[in-house]
């Protein structure tokens, strides 16, 4: 057929994904600012990078020497007290999640003002040129896929688990966690409740949505004060500066709704959990609809695509919409295992700064991954992340990481 394959409407949870989307942009962008304001400037980018060349040790007292230094530079301001706007916000929380209001008003006005993460939240003042292949050199390092070696190595039991209830293929949740958070290694620096309520009471007005923006954080600390009423920290929940925690960056919604625990041990901890995170990160892809076995993308090659087809191509994004006899009747030529094909596909491209760009057919397991984070460059840097873990994890047993 030479149409276009008819898409369903989104589903509910996807409906509701869009909507945390509006914040996506803050969601991503490391506490040093994102990849894509450097080499890449794509449109998100996962929470807990530092913006610098990859120097991590495999030692212990590095690591926590690394911790200290990056908390010691989040500069906090007065707590915000008792305040009308803090007496206001407290009842609604209070309200929606059947919450102590004298509870939530104690634990917001306790919070810290952080004035650094006002200008984070801003889009930035010029515009990014986009470079896939930098924004690709950045997570396909030999230091991150040794590192995601032996992360599936030490967890192959937990992610051979995840695969068997969920049909998440185990590449892609090694390439989630290593692009996301270095395996764990870079969490974020930001004290939670300082950050959403800085992000609730104080949203920049100068940002273009700020009253949706403004909303979205304060839904996101309603569940995170939800979540540390029904089972508290024992000490200060840290992450991004827009407020996602733990190994796989969730935001607190997205802890309620997705995650689990796949230790078994009574709590979801995110944080020091690893088989927790590794089961939520499967679990979220399955409620995106994941495809067992269904291939992401396959290789395309437009340079006989004219450009009036080329644009109407393009404009669904990476929402999957073409057939491939559609894409070959307009010049598109797909790779042979694509043209077999019989489902959806997106033509995505990728911008390469002043090259030109690259292109891939993604499929609707390709659209599930932008619902983690809602850029085809994410999502790409995922997969391949993944692949390569996974090529290296066969072809070399004892290699070390080369993290210098």
């Amino acid at each position: 057929m030479n149409n276009p394959v008819q898409r369903l409407p989104l589903s509910g949870i996807a409906a509701f994904f869009l909507a945390a989307c509006l914040s996506v942009m803050v969601f991503f962008i490391p506490a040093a600012r994102a990849a894509e304001q450097t080499a890449a400037a794509v449109k998100t980018q996962p929470a807990g990078e530092k913006q610098k060349k990859n120097t991590v040790k495999p030692t212990q007292s590095k690591t926590k020497q690394r911790k200290k230094t990056a908390a010691a530079k989040v500069v906090t301001g007065k707590a915000f007290g008792n305040s009308n706007a803090v007496r206001q916000l407290a009842r609604e929380i209070a309200q929606k999640h059947k919450l102590p209001p004298a509870w939530v008003q104690q634990q917001i006005a306790g919070a810290r003002l952080l004035p650094q993460i006002l200008q984070l939240v801003l889009p930035p003042s010029s515009p990014q040129v986009k470079n896939w292949h930098a924004y690709r050199a950045r997570f396909l390092t030999e230091c991150r896929i040794q590192t995601g070696v032996r992360f599936w190595r030490e967890h192959m039991l937990q992610l051979d688990r995840a695969f068997a209830q969920t049909g998440v293929e185990q590449r892609y949740i090694v390439g989630i966690l290593g692009v996301e958070t270095f395996y764990g290694q870079h969490q974020g620096q930001y004290k939670l409740i300082d950050a959403l309520s800085s992000l609730s009471l104080n949203f920049p007005k100068e940002h273009p949505q700020a009253a949706e923006r403004q909303a979205f954080f304060q839904d996101e600390l309603g569940y995170f004060l939800k979540q540390q009423r029904t089972l508290p920290a024992k000490k200060p929940v840290l992450g991004s500066f827009a407020g996602a925690s733990g190994w796989p960056q969730f935001m607190p919604s997205s802890i309620a709704k997705f995650a689990v625990d796949f230790d078994g041990d009574g709590r979801i901890d995110l944080s020091n959990s690893a088989a927790d995170a590794i089961g939520s990160v499967a679990n979220y892809f399955k409620a995106f609809g994941w495809h067992p076995g269904m291939p992401t993308h396959f290789s395309v090659d437009v340079q006989s695509v004219s450009d009036s087809d080329l644009a109407a191509l393009l404009a669904p994004d990476i929402v999957p919409s073409w057939s491939a006899s559609h894409l070959a009747d307009k010049q598109a030529m797909l790779s042979d295992e694509g043209k077999r094909f019989n489902a959806a596909l997106a033509l995505v491209q990728l911008h390469n700064a002043n090259e030109a760009p690259s292109y891939v057919a993604g499929t609707d397991n390709f659209f599930v991954i932008t619902r983690y984070n809602r850029s085809s460059y994410y999502a790409l840097a995922v997969i391949e992340l993944g692949e390569a873990v996974e090529k290296a994890l066969t072809v070399n047993s004892d290699k070390p990481a080369n993290c210098n």
